[in-house]
């Protein structure tokens, strides 16, 4: 059984991966959700890099999630 730390390397895996793909398609739609779903994956990032008391990555995991929510007001905030 998938647990613990197997768990959030799954859900860094799936949200970041699927926000990239979904932002480099050509689908509107997708593009659009993209950057909400790379949001979703931002508290296992976090929770990650407390884990492993990698501050830097911690740091990083609060950039990326300030860029999600950027494109999020930029693909939600302006219709």
């Amino acid at each position: 059984a998938v647990q613990g730390r197997e768990m959030i390397q799954v859900a860094l895996a799936f949200f970041g991966l699927s926000a990239l793909w979904m932002a480099t398609g050509r689908n509107e739609r997708a593009r659009r959700w993209a950057p909400l779903v790379g949001l979703c994956g931002q508290p296992f990032w976090i929770a990650f890099a407390v884990q492993a008391s990698a501050w830097g990555l911690l740091a990083l995991s609060l950039a990326y999630s300030a860029v999600y929510v950027r494109g999020a007001w930029v693909q939600w905030g302006r219709r």
